[in-house]
């Protein structure tokens, strides 16, 4: 870097202004599996506030990024620069000279051949203070992947990274005498470009055209691709495959054992990879379970919620509840309502001896297991939770065990389903409806370009809806009516596949209306048999 330019970063950066410098933490990403993140690296991309993230990061690992937080996409393709090195680094400084705390995203580890220390160098000279995270290298993780142990007894004792990148002209500057001679594993990183170079120096310095090796793509995620050969047929047998980036070149005796010793892809959703819509504090449990199946799970909210302005209908609910006829109900439908109802009494200093130690008897209605779920980790068990997962028969439920002239208290979403409301009039009931929250259409601008891309080109298997909302989300986010009609939709229930019918989507539905019923029938549609 020139001084011109190391002066134009310092100017940039607000230096010598007073204001307060920031921090940097360099972290690894890993090569692409969200379970590969270190603690560390997932603790920051949850509080930084700006995140400088490469293009080799996963769009399962970007969706753990939360929907406030400021990204600055710095991502580099094989052949194409559209962010050059002293551009990020004078991003760098100049987001740490706002006092903001900025976490540089890299895939892999960021000291092998990640250029950390390059960036590192600049934020010393700033004097910019920093932090590194290492991460799971693709060199060891890519190859286990696919059953490839980079070191074996029996195979080879030590293993040599080396970059298939040159850097200047691209080409890469490589011993091959060296490296021929080693008895070791050969591990060529960004190495498809100069695959055939790399290869016919390997055999020209004299290594056996027999020798083992393997070029693996997309290593880590739902993507992988294995392609084994020997030596001297690789590159024919890999451009027959029509293997792509990111891929790694392995040269070795242990390219044997990938054959038997796989594994990654023989999981019940290996080489699966699924979004999911839901709000981001309720999609865990979904991804949780996708992934725990081998599967990729990219998490993308479409809809957030958010509380009501005015609270004055819940104030008037809370005073009243428990203080009517001999029985009265309080009902809720989703599990949001109830971590939204509790939230607002935790915000009044209420609990549950407020709401249940007053005169009259109060009995509990949910929706379905989901939402009494979340009343069970309040210590409180629902009374009623109907056959079927939805408002009307929840109505319908309690109008059948509810005394006659009993009050109901209704707490849920702003716009609720109006099939629940009729069904406790007609058995003569008295309603009130409380609304605690509204639902908000959400977006992740970084996030929906890179989804969009693995839509088209077919990498999402299927698509999640939990409600007719999240489908509406969806839709807005992407923007593309033909690209819509060409989704698998896995639909909780009956009205949220309708919805994702009218815009032309294929839809299932799951057995039964539960994240667990949806995840059942993802396993049903894509499980691998005999898994």
């Amino acid at each position: 870097m020139t001084e011109e330019t190391r002066d134009n970063i310092t100017e940039k950066a607000g230096k010598g202004t007073g204001e307060k410098i920031g921090k940097v933490w360099i972290a690894g990403a890993g090569p692409g599996d969200v379970r590969l993140l270190t603690l560390r690296a997932m603790e920051l991309i949850r509080r930084s506030d700006v995140i400088v993230y490469d293009a080799l990061i996963s769009a399962e690992i970007l969706s753990q990024i939360p929907s406030g937080t400021e990204t600055i996409d710095v991502g580099k393709q094989s052949g194409t620069h559209p962010v050059p090195q002293e551009e990020i680094s004078r991003i760098l400084v100049q987001e740490a000279g706002k006092g903001k705390q900025v976490l540089r995203l890299k895939g892999g580890d960021p000291f092998v051949f990640g250029r950390g220390g390059e960036e590192l160098e600049i934020l010393t000279r700033e004097g910019i203070p920093f932090e590194v995270i290492p991460g799971i290298t693709s060199a060891v993780a890519v190859p286990a992947y696919a059953g490839i142990p980079v070191t074996h007894r029996d195979y080879a004792s030590s293993f040599h990274v080396i970059t298939g990148h040159g850097k200047k002209d691209g080409k890469p500057d490589i011993d091959f005498p060296a490296l021929a001679r080693m008895k070791g594993t050969l591990v060529f990183l960004m190495s498809v470009a100069s695959m055939e170079e790399i290869l016919s120096g390997l055999l020209k310095a004299g290594m056996d055209e027999n020798t083992p090796a393997a070029v693996l793509e997309k290593g880590t995620t739902a993507g992988q691709r294995i392609v084994t050969a020997a030596l001297g047929t690789l590159k024919e047998k890999a451009d027959r495959e029509k293997i792509g980036t990111p891929s790694i070149v392995l040269v070795g005796e242990v390219c044997r054992l990938s054959k038997k010793l796989h594994w990654a892809g023989d999981r019940i959703l290996g080489g699966r990879q699924f979004l999911i819509t839901r709000p981001a504090q309720q999609s865990a449990a979904l991804a949780g379970r996708l992934r725990e199946l081998g599967a990729q799970a990219i998490e993308m909210p479409s809809i957030r919620t958010e509380p009501v302005e005015s609270d004055k209908d819940l104030d008037t609910a809370l005073e009243r509840l428990g203080t009517r006829t001999p029985e009265e109900w309080l009902v809720f439908t989703s599990p949001a309502g109830v971590e939204m109802f509790f939230e607002q009494m935790k915000k009044r200093k209420l609990d549950l001896r407020d709401l249940f130690g007053r005169k009259t008897r109060i009995r509990i209605g949910a929706i379905g297991p989901g939402t009494g779920k979340a009343l069970e980790q309040r210590g409180i068990f629902p009374d009623v939770i109907p056959d079927v997962y939805n408002a009307k028969a929840l109505g319908e439920a309690i109008a059948r065990q509810a005394a006659g002239e009993s009050y109901v208290t209704v707490a849920r979403a702003e716009k609720g389903s109006p099939e629940l409301i009729p069904p406790l009039v007609k058995a003569g009931l008295t309603v009130q409806d409380v609304p605690l929250y509204h639902t908000e259409y959400e977006t992740a601008p970084f996030l929906s370009g890179k989804v969009g891309a693995l839509l088209r080109s077919g990498e999402i298997d299927a698509v999640t809806f939990t409600s007719a909302s999240t489908v509406e989300g969806f839709v807005r986010a992407v923007k593309e009516p033909d690209l819509l009609r060409q989704i698998q939709a896995v639909c909780i229930g009956e009205q949220t596949a309708w919805a994702a019918e009218r815009y032309g989507m294929r839809t299932v539905t799951a057995a039964e209306a539960t994240i667990d019923g949806v995840a059942d029938k993802i396993i049903e549609m894509f499980g691998r048999e005999g898994s």
